[in-house]
């Protein structure tokens, strides 16, 4: 993937994590894109209330994959790296 394409995908997902990120918070949590992989994986990082938290894995896939998947379907798989 060249870098200005990898450029754009990350500004789509940050954008896509910016319309979430007020629903974490208000549950004491947070999130930050940590890497794009040139295979279309999307490494996350949790934070606050969020970071181990049993429902952690649940509002990951459940949540946060989905909705960024509504918008960006092109990605592969969506990680947390905490």
């Amino acid at each position: 993937m060249k870098e200005e394409e990898k450029a754009k995908l990350v500004n789509r997902i940050n954008e896509a994590l910016n319309k979430l990120r007020p629903y974490l918070e208000a549950d004491g949590g947070n999130i930050s894109l940590e890497e794009v992989t040139d295979d279309l994986v999307v490494k996350v990082k949790l934070h606050g209330a969020c970071d181990g938290c049993p429902f952690s894995y649940q509002t990951l896939k459940a949540g946060v994959e989905q909705a960024i998947r509504k918008e960006i379907p092109e990605i592969k798989d969506l990680v947390a790296v905490n």
